[in-house]
């Protein structure tokens, strides 16, 4: 069981939501947003859960505890990831708070592990030069549905750091997007605007990605929205 705080009647908290003052004998719940301790008063609950706090009675601590729950926050993501990739009709409610608070996220992608459908081709001209593969390359990302799982994704675990890299003698350029816990490897087509960006690949560990991947050369907004890194 959670031990509950005692308090002394001349110590006031304040809901992190409403801002109102809790009632003498009134207990709050603890939520982590932002890589703080937040005290939400019981009828606000539900909102902070719908902004993507973390409960932290079920979920993990971000920063300095993250190591310490990595392994419960992992495994809830992971189920997550599996519900959105059943079949409709058998999809089932996730038991762990980082699930329910991304999917309640109006930023949430609806088609995170589902490569886009595979139509007519668009084809353009390829950019020659790599820093102008890379200005392409985010802008398609920037137009495909995938911003909202960034977006989603960092009400949890905060910014990511995102890399862009073109594939030599392709028209492809890889991104990556990457947290402490998790990261997201996109690929995308040059030559297709259309059907040209899709999730090629997926991991927890930063460990597994290449040194280059792990070299940032882009940023992403509260929106989800890549942009360029500004040169030095």
């Amino acid at each position: 069981m959670t031990p509950r705080e005692i308090r002394t009647d001349d110590v006031s908290i304040q809901c992190a939501v409403c801002g109102r003052s809790l009632l003498r004998g009134e207990e709050p719940e603890h939520y982590l947003h932002d890589g703080k301790r937040r005290d939400v008063c019981e009828l606000c609950t539900g909102r902070a859960e719908r902004e993507g706090w973390i409960r932290e009675a079920e979920g993990a601590q971000i920063g300095a505890r993250a190591a310490r729950d990595r392994r419960g926050l992992i495994s809830r993501l992971r189920q997550w990831q599996r519900s959105r990739v059943q079949p409709e009709g058998e999809v089932g409610e996730s038991n762990g708070s980082l699930g329910n608070e991304i999917r309640g996220s109006p930023h949430a992608s609806d088609d995170l592990l589902t490569a886009q459908p595979q139509g007519e081709r668009h084809v353009h001209a390829v950019p020659t030069s790599d820093e102008l593969k890379i200005t392409r390359a985010l802008e398609l990302f920037n137009v495909s549905e995938h911003p909202r799982t960034v977006a989603g994704v960092a009400r949890s675990l905060g910014p990511p750091a995102v890399a862009v890299l073109p594939v030599e003698n392709s028209s492809v350029a890889m991104v990556t997007v990457a947290w402490e816990l998790c990261w997201y490897r996109y690929e995308v087509d040059l030559a297709d605007e259309r059907g040209g960006v899709r999730v090629a690949d997926q991991g927890y560990e930063l460990h597994e990605l290449t040194e280059s991947e792990q070299v940032a050369n882009a940023a992403a907004d509260d929106r989800g929205v890549l942009q360029a890194a500004a040169s030095a």
